[in-house]
């Protein structure tokens, strides 16, 4: 069994793996915590039964310890990850590391000649590549079915509701704060991408704004939903309305008590009740990202929250064929040119991230287990991150960026 340690008691931290503990106590154990919100300490201490001496509001006391536990999950604010990570690195343990990796690329690329170094197993937790939909993807592309990749369209459908909880009010709302969208939120993308593809980026052209969700749009609102809006019969995002019919994980953060009244005097003058034409989000709401790679190949990514559903939508082209996929949708159509149409079904997986959030968690468990190498697993990830940094510079300087010039930039030649 492996022993683990817990930074960070949120929604992932909590909600998703300290979950996937709880269901599998035969392979993995958190035997520590630390978070700096007594609830959430105090709530995963008595769920894995941890021992009050080891249950911490400070990161840094754990990463002052010598080693006591196999691995250690990072899942605190995307700030944080790179101090922490590199010090859980040196200690000897082996991490998951929730993503974003870091918020600057020197510092992506610091983890990566780290975990080299010290020859420990990382996963990052880009879940989606980990799901049945992606796994089965690459699977048909490795097998030939399209032949060799030659263009990509990818949509990452956030969902306007979903946007405006987490990038508009939430923890992702401010770029200073957090990370930009790109890479708050697409970097999974990017890492899709990048895994699927296999092969070197070459340059990235990238536009979007933060076009909607604005002081400019709505002049007539008040700074918090409860404070007598005169439009929260229509407003779709009226705060009441959101959280009193949303799923747990958007409830959560909003309050540690999940009761409607609880909710209701969470909302008043919290980050959650803002109108969301009042918050000081900066992040954008739209973003689109052309990419070429070696080979000849190119990629067009489009991430907007203006959707109802949250999926991910992608079409690959290749010379032999094309590939269709919806997340939300069980079968994967492929059609080879002169052939019929085939109709590929998808695993079915329980949990989040259509099944990703425990193939991520199986992932990283096997690898210690069975002393796999993680070391693609972490050059995936990296080139994702890159390729969402690179995007971002492209958007706010309006050029095309040439990835491997970018990378040198930051950090000299890979």
């Amino acid at each position: 069994m492996i022993r683990a340690i817990m930074l960070g008691a949120g929604n992932r931290g909590l909600g998703t793996y300290g979950m996937y503990a709880l269901k599998h106590p035969g392979d993995i154990q958190f035997i520590a915590v630390a978070d700096p919100d007594d609830e959430r300490r105090h709530y995963f201490q008595e769920q894995h039964k941890i021992d009050p001496s080891l249950a911490f509001s400070d990161a840094q006391e754990v990463l002052k310890m010598p080693k006591f536990a196999d691995a250690m999950f990072i899942c605190t604010q995307d700030k944080m990850h790179v101090d922490q990570v590199l010090k859980a690195l040196r200690l000897g343990y082996h991490v998951f590391l929730e993503k974003p990796m870091a918020i600057k690329p020197k510092d992506i690329l610091r983890i990566e000649r780290q975990q080299k170094m010290y020859h420990r197993k990382m996963v990052v937790a880009h879940v989606l590549r980990y799901s049945p939909f992606f796994l089965t993807i690459k699977r048909l592309l490795d097998e030939g079915h399209i032949g060799d990749i030659i263009a990509v369209n990818h949509v990452e459908n956030v969902g306007v509701i979903h946007h405006s909880h987490s990038y508009v009010r939430g923890n992702w709302r401010n770029s200073q704060l957090a990370s930009p969208m790109i890479l708050a939120k697409s970097c999974h993308d990017m890492d899709i991408l990048a895994y699927l593809i296999d092969s070197k980026p070459l340059s990235v052209a990238s536009f979007g704004e933060l076009t909607h969700f604005k002081k400019e749009t709505k002049t007539n609102v008040p700074d918090y939903c409860l404070d007598g809006c005169p439009e929260q019969d229509h407003c779709p995002f009226y705060a009441p309305k959101v959280y009193l019919n949303a799923p747990d994980w958007m409830r959560f953060p909003v309050s540690n008590d999940l009761s409607d009244e609880a909710i209701l005097e969470a909302l008043k003058k919290g980050p959650y009740g803002r109108c969301v034409y009042r918050s000081d989000n900066d992040v954008v709401d739209h973003q689109s990202v052309t990419m070429q790679f070696e080979k000849g190949i190119t990629v067009n990514f489009l991430m907007t929250s203006f959707t109802n559903e949250i999926t991910r939508t992608i079409h690959i082209m290749g010379t032999k064929g094309e590939l269709w996929g919806d997340m939300n949708d069980p079968i994967i159509r492929v059609k080879p040119f002169g052939q019929n149409e085939l109709s590929i079904k998808v695993d079915q997986a329980e949990g989040g991230h259509g099944g990703g959030d425990e193939g991520v968690m199986k992932r990283f468990i096997n690898a210690l287990k069975y002393d796999w190498d993680t070391t693609k697993d972490v050059e995936i990830a990296v080139v994702g991150h890159l390729l969402a940094f690179a995007s971002e510079t492209s958007r706010l300087e309006h050029r095309i960026v040439d990835y491997q010039a970018f990378v040198e930039e930051h950090y000299g030649k890979r």
